[in-house]
């Protein structure tokens, strides 16, 4: 008689552990470079292998210091190598990384670093004056400061080169922990109340390196060259210098130097095969890009068959056809500091192989379909999921093992999270056949006239695909008749003037309805923008209020 005994498992139980990845690094990769632009917009290199030993030492300073499992461990920093070895030191030593945005007004900083009880802070020397502004205002420690342009350590800060020179990396002992024991952990950007603690684990981190390094996803390898433009404190740079680490490709920081011009030059000394960073970023790079071409031609050249990675806010289709004449591709991913944040990527699926240009730059301008790991609803106004066939809307509702289920000294609340335990992202999407989300709007930006909703982002991606347009934001206004219309608020590139009649026909042309156009237009210099690069439309709600 056969037995009735479920069979039980033959495989090890390890825990996942960054620590893996930093000793595959040290082992695997020793002579791949880290490349780190510093303040005077110098290079300077650093192999894998120095990593390995420069993060064991940090890991041995933090214990020497005093730090206790859980402690938190706040990082003030731009994106540079001495950032990667507080990535994973600072876990080593059973602390936890915090990363602080620094493009925060200073007295949310100091709210931020509070609420999460940050013991010990990790600056810049070329922050040290954003940090005076709060530094009253927190309980830290210790405060260690990176001598980011060379120059001398103030007292009474300590030295992070001569904490790292002093400690014995060679004999240090990883701190034991479990893999589902915190080491990292990031606030939401708070536009619409207090920022929200996100506390990421080793199982979560690592399952979303393993998820984000597929090749429909980053399709990270060994042989590539990584610039990663988004902030190393927005979501840990959406996980990339996990998956650097873990591959061992050539990574390239641009330190705190940002502008077009920067970035450009950047990319032609140092050519990456891979980039990322926010649509903002892009924009004005390739505009200041395709301007040079006439001015200063040969100045410049965009690394031929680059991918990009591109998220933060919605990438318009006109922004990906414009990379695309260059021989560069990007790749739309969707997710939030809730989601790790890989939840979705717009790669082209083998059913689209033989698909137009057109129909390939739609699909690239949506939000993408579902990543490993990550389910997905979209739940309708009426309490039922929304059927994946692109026309009907819902809220997009997501669940997975790296999908946060509740807020650092958060009570879990409805608003937040659905009754069986699903995350509420506040985005609005629909959904087709093949899988690929659309998102129309977030909750709040949605405007209902006369009954009917316009989504805001339809208006703005279509308006900034018009010639004379950079940038278009659009919010809604109170109307007696309609409850709401849509506002338009453009920028328009540099010689030309607001033309409302011309973006109407642009606008009808591209299938927009007449009731769905913009009630009126404003001419604005900028966008107003969140710490983390996306339209902060409460700013423009305050600045046409009716």
């Amino acid at each position: 008689m056969a037995s009735t005994r479920p069979i039980r498992s033959t495989m090890m139980n390890v825990p996942l552990s960054l620590n893996h990845l930093l000793e595959r690094a040290g082992h695997l990769f020793p002579s791949n470079e880290i490349v780190s632009r510093l303040p005077d917009k110098s290079l300077v290199r650093h192999t894998y292998g120095q990593f390995y030993g420069r993060t064991r030492q940090l890991a041995q300073a933090l214990l020497d210091l005093g730090l206790q499992p859980g402690d938190r461990v706040a990082t003030l920093s731009w994106n540079h190598h001495a950032h990667l070895e507080c990535y994973f030191g600072i876990p080593a030593a059973g602390g936890v990384m915090h990363t602080l945005n620094l493009r925060l007004a200073a007295e949310e900083i100091a709210w931020i670093a509070n609420d999460a009880q940050d013991r010990f802070l990790v600056v810049d020397d070329v922050l040290l004056p954003l940090l005076a502004q709060f530094q009253g205002l927190c309980n830290f420690e210790k405060i260690i400061v990176f001598p980011f342009s060379g120059a001398a350590v103030p007292i009474p800060f300590l030295d992070y080169e001569a904490l790292l020179a002093q400690a014995d990396g060679e004999n240090f002992r990883y701190v034991a922990h479990e893999e589902d024991d915190a080491v990292s952990m990031c606030y939401t950007s708070g536009t619409t109340g207090k920022p929200k603690g996100v506390v990421y684990s080793h199982r979560s981190t690592l399952l979303h390196t393993l998820v984000g390094c597929m090749g429909d996803c980053w399709a990270l390898r060994s042989s590539d060259v990584v610039l990663p433009v988004t902030p190393m404190f927005h979501a840990n740079s959406w996980g990339m210098p996990y998956g650097a680490v873990m591959t061992g490709c050539k990574l390239v920081f641009p330190g705190p130097h940002l502008h077009p011009d920067d970035l450009l030059d950047l990319m032609r000394d140092e050519p990456p095969t891979l980039s990322l960073g926010v649509p903002t970023i892009w924009m004005g790079l390739i505009q200041t890009y395709e301007a040079s071409l006439l001015t200063h031609p040969g100045r410049w050249k965009l690394p031929a068959g680059m991918r990009s990675l591109v998220g933060g806010a919605a990438v318009p289709e006109a922004l990906i056809r414009a990379f695309d004449k260059h021989g560069i591709w990007i790749l739309q991913g969707w997710g939030m500091t809730e989601t790790s944040p890989l939840a979705t990527v717009s790669y082209p699926k083998s059913e689209f192989k033989d698909a137009s240009m057109d129909e390939r730059y739609r699909r690239a301008a949506m939000a993408g379909v579902p990543v490993p790991l990550v389910d997905i609803r979209l739940r309708g106004e009426d309490g039922q999921d929304a059927p994946w066939d692109g026309q009907h809307v819902g809220e997009i509702q997501v669940h997975g093992p790296f999908i946060t289920g509740s807020y650092h000294q958060v009570p879990v609340s409805e608003d937040k999270f659905s009754i069986d335990g699903w995350l509420r992202t506040g985005d609005v999407a629909s959904m087709d056949t093949h899988g690929f989300v659309r998102i129309t709007d977030r909750t709040k930006d949605l405007i209902k006239s006369g009954g009917e909703w316009i989504s805001s982002v339809d208006l703005e991606n279509a308006l900034m695909g018009h010639p004379d347009v950079a940038e278009a934001a659009v919010i809604a206004i109170p109307d007696a008749k309609w409850s709401e219309r849509p506002l338009a608020c453009v920028v328009c590139k540099p010689g030309k003037t607001l033309d409302e009649a011309g973006l109407n026909t642009h606008l009808l042309a591209q299938g927009f309805a007449k009731w769905q156009l913009p009630e009126r237009y404003e001419a604005i210099t900028a966008v107003p923008r969140t710490s983390t690069g996306k339209f902060y439309k409460l700013k423009l709600r305050e600045m046409f209020p009716a």
